[in-house]
Parts: structure tokens; sequence; C-alpha cells
């Protein structure tokens, strides 16, 4: 990009750092901003030019998935195909938390994106849930970084490194947590562990099944 990153503090004023998000969202525009685990880089899951844009600045190939940020286990039943009761009933008790769960997905949805199953996750973030209530659609959540390199996750190296590259920074004076998000894969008879992150899975599942 030609034009340098507008920088939002979402601390100083929230639902205008969440208007100026929604609005890059609708434009296909890719920004960076703090969720319930490391920064992502943001856009709609739906715009493949917006996804495009994420693959080329993380040096990532195209047929990669990208988790996905909803707002409620309401809007996640849009997209997914139907899960048995006690998946069912451990999605109610775990979320919002820093648990991303692959499931299969719903035949439109499918289509629209070319894959048949995602990684979902409400996240436990009152930025992040406040603008997908706004959008009423999910949103892309993926570290900033190059792939397979370190994700970054301070505001001036992630501003030092991506100023250029993307059309705004949205930041918060709060630390954020260096530990991405644990994933598991729901797909299947039994939960499979396919990242352990800032959460044990195990522990949390025992618990709440």
């Amino acid at each position: 990009m030609s034009t340098t990153a507008r920088l939002i503090n979402i601390d100083v004023d929230l639902h205008a750092a969440v208007n100026e998000a929604a609005e890059l969202f609708h434009s296909g525009d890719v920004f960076i901003y703090p969720t319930d685990t490391v920064y992502g880089f943001g856009c709609n899951p739906f715009d493949q030019s917006a996804l495009n844009k994420i693959n080329i600045l993380k040096t990532r190939k195209e047929n990669k998935r990208y988790i996905i940020l909803i707002d409620s286990i309401e809007s996640l039943y849009k997209y997914v195909k139907p899960v048995n009761d006690r998946y069912a009933k451990f999605l109610i008790k775990l979320w919002p938390n820093p648990v991303s769960v692959i499931l299969n997905l719903n035949q439109k949805t499918g289509e629209k994106l070319n894959y048949e199953n995602a990684a979902f996750r409400i996240p436990a973030n009152n930025f992040c849930i406040t603008l997908l209530n706004k959008l009423d659609m999910p949103l892309i959540s993926t570290s900033v970084n190059l792939s397979n390199e370190k994700q970054l996750n301070d505001y001036l190296t992630i501003k030092s490194n991506f100023k250029d590259k993307v059309s705004a920074i949205f930041y918060t004076n709060s630390e954020s947590d260096k530990n991405p998000s644990t994933i598991i894969d729901l797909t299947k008879t039994k939960p499979v562990v396919i990242r352990e992150g800032k959460i044990n899975f195990m522990e949390l599942y025992q618990k709440f099944t």
C-alpha cells in the first residue's frame, strides 16, 4: 500500500474505533487489531480480494485457512453444519475463551469459502465483540507475522513493520497476551488438539463435558 496506516487507540473512543473498523471491513480493506490472544490481521472472510491481501502480507499460501471470529453461538450456526448434543453443550460452556474450534461448514458457507471446514472462536475481548455485533458477520483473525516466523505482539514493532502495508492499526494501552489460541478439531467423533495455546484443552474439555 502507498498510504500510511491510520493509528487508532481503541482505549480513547471504543465506538469510534469500531465504526472505523467496520467501514474498513465493508470496503475490502485489511487492518490490524487486538484480540483476546495476540494482535491479528482482520478482514471480511467472504472477500477474496481482502484475503489475498493478507496472504501477500504474510507470504502465505492461498490454500491456508484463517481463524474466524464470531459473536455468538447463534451466529455460528449460520455457517456450520449441526453438531451433536455433546459438542453443542460444550461450545455453550466453552465460549468466550481463547479456544478456536474447527467445525464442518454448511453447504452455503463451504461454497463461498471453497473449503469444507474452518476454525471459529467467540473472543473474550470487548473490542472484538463490539465490532462483531456491529458487523453482524464473521471476522478473519490471523497473527501479525510472516509465514513460519514469530508473531509480532508489540504495538510499536507492529507499527514499524506494517504501517505502510495495512489501512489501519487499532491498538490498546493494555498489555496483550503473548499466547495464540488453542485450536481443537471437533469434526471427528472425538476432539483432536491441533495446537496447544493459552489454554490446556483436555483439562477444559474434561471440566465442561
